[in-house]
């Protein structure tokens, strides 16, 4: 196992904040290193190979330099979708007790009206923000919220300061303010300023990567003379479809996929191999059930497969272009190296198409808006008023080595893209520990020296922190290869233990029937080892059970268009 030897970082000596330095405390200016600003950078739905440091030929150099001066995990975990894992990762306990048991979207009959099920952020848990309000910070956050849209579950009521935010899982990435799914043509897309609902965006929103870079900058530049330090979370709808991009980022990468998905699955493959962020005698992932060969596509279809990466390129560099911006801003006001930047994504790449995702039979009026709306045309593409996805064959480009992709509890619809950057921290390292979307809260609390409130928070009792700190791990000084992670979507549900996993997808994902895997051998869950190892396969039914009972799983008694 890779691992940063405990010389390689300093564990919260330098960071540390005594607990009782809390609340009340006056907090010198965020150059100062026992006071680290916080940055966390979140892409929605990008794939474990699309940055440069990833092994992607799409150019991300901001990111990669962020590669280079911090820690790249290659073992971190998030949940199959955005806003469950936004609850774990602002909260750092399991999606089932912060409210995001299932996606708004998405529940169940049997699931309404249950605690755990509440569609947004509930108050039996701490947020991040709220937290680092207490104790002295300025919080922000722009861009995707996707965690309550109704008054009282807004940002700024889990603790925000300042907002900009789209309430929602996803919009038209331009000013238009087009919902990517609504029941009538009529509704406009939900964002908010400070908590206020918004009836136009502002006259500088351009696309959505620029304007929330932008505004992240302007929160910091008018808080800097506060003597308090940050917590920032720039909060990406990229790249989320529908898949849109500006024109000049579109042409850059004109003919750059026309060889096809194939390809670039194999370059990706061997780019991690020799990265070393994969083992070198890695399988790659098997071809989704929805892939084809690329030479048993016709030209047209080609042509219209190429476009959609060209753009989904675009948006990755976009984001990546608009982070350094924000980067570039610490750095010329001296607070970047005094600032703890984290970069990760949501889930895994997306790759359903439209019919998956909006089944006619399931959301009829949402389809229709989607139909009679929007511009299919290949001239269209990636252009306002269009509508596209990238689809499995991409998808299984963006993650080559795991199967499956969003929406998915297999290792690429949970294993994502995760950089560290903290003082102290040996730049261009690569941690392969089990770790998990819920560790971030711990970490980033332990790092500015903030005490978790336990039970209780204002009166309330709250759900304990069930994350760990990666501090130890970080340092090399944790025992991880039995840790257990568990987690349940949709009703497909996976539980690991150490390289042993367990997975159930019911039909038509699966055969109703749970799987066995060692990832130590078998990266790609290729191979079902239920027969082969049956005392292995009740001892992880037996997790699995001690999971779902912990975390009040109820599993949906219909199964979801994902």
């Amino acid at each position: 196992m890779r691992q940063i030897t405990r010389s390689k970082l300093a564990l919260t000596t330098s960071f540390a904040l005594s607990a009782t330095m809390m609340c009340s405390q006056s907090f010198a200016a965020s150059t100062d290193p026992d006071h680290p600003n916080i940055l966390l950078v979140v892409a929605d739905d990008m794939g474990f190979a699309d940055l440069g440091s990833y092994g992607s030929e799409i150019e991300t150099p901001n990111l990669d330099s962020l590669a280079s001066s911090g820690v790249r995990m290659t073992n971190f975990h998030t949940t199959p979708a955005c806003s469950p894992t936004r609850a774990s990762l602002l909260t750092g306990v399991d999606p089932h007790k912060a409210g995001l048991g299932n996606m708004a979207e998405e529940l169940a009959p049997n699931q309404e009206g249950q605690p755990g099920y509440e569609g947004h952020l509930n108050d039996r848990v701490a947020a991040l923000p709220a937290l680092f309000k207490d104790a002295g910070y300025n919080t922000y956050l722009t861009g995707k919220w996707h965690l309550g849209k109704e008054e009282g579950s807004r940002p700024t009521d889990r603790g925000f300061d300042h907002s900009f935010s789209l309430l929602v899982g996803g919009a038209s990435h331009f000013s238009d303010m087009k919902p990517s799914y609504a029941p009538s043509p009529e509704i406009k897309a939900p964002y908010a300023e400070d908590g206020v609902l918004l009836d136009e965006l502002p006259d500088d929103f351009e696309y959505s990567s620029q304007f929330y870079a932008d505004r992240m900058i302007e929160y910091i530049e008018a808080d800097k003379g506060s003597n308090a330090p940050f917590f920032g979370m720039l909060s990406y709808t990229a790249p989320h479809w529908p898949l849109q991009a500006p024109e000049d980022a579109m042409e850059k990468y004109r003919g750059r996929y026309d060889a096809g998905y194939d390809q670039i699955f194999n370059e990706r493959l061997e780019a991690q191999k020799s990265m070393g962020l994969i083992p070198a005698d890695a399988e790659g992932a098997p071809r989704p059930p929805k892939g084809r060969p690329w030479d048993s596509l016709s030209s047209e279809e080609q042509k219209v497969e190429s476009r959609a990466m060209e753009i989904y390129a675009a948006m990755v560099d976009e984001l990546d272009a608009h982070t350094g911006r924000v980067f570039d801003y610490l750095k010329r006001n001296d607070l970047y190296d005094n600032t703890i930047v984290i970069f990760m994504s949501d889930n895994g790449a997306e790759g359903h198409d439209l019919d998956e995702t909006w089944p006619a039979d399931l959301f009829p009026e949402i389809r229709k808006v989607i139909d009679e709306t929007n511009d299919f045309s290949y001239e269209q593409m990636g252009r306002v008023g269009s509508y596209t996805f990238y689809g499995p064959n991409w998808a299984w480009a963006g993650a080559p080595t795991f199967r499956l992709h969003k929406g998915f509890p297999t290792e690429g619809g949970t294993r994502s893209i995760a950089i560290i950057k903290a003082a102290d921290l040996e730049g261009g390292e690569i941690n392969d520990s089990l770790t998990s979307v819920k560790d971030i809260a711990p970490t980033l609390l332990e790092l500015a020296g903030i005490e978790h409130p336990g039970t209780e928070y204002k009166g309330r009792e709250i759900a304990p922190i069930t994350g760990t700190s990666l501090l130890p791990v970080l340092s090399g000084n944790a025992e991880v290869e039995d840790r257990v992670l568990g987690g349940e979507l949709f009703g497909k549900y996976y539980i690991r233990q150490g390289d042993w996993k367990l997975v159930m997808m019911p039909k038509p994902y699966g055969d109703d029937e749970v799987q066995l895997f060692n990832l130590s051998e078998d990266l790609g869950e290729r191979h079902d080892l239920s027969q082969e190892h049956p005392e292995k396969l009740a001892e992880m039914r037996a997790l699995w059970e001690q999971y779902a009972e912990e975390n009040d799983v109820i599993i949906p008694n219909w199964v979801s268009g994902y």
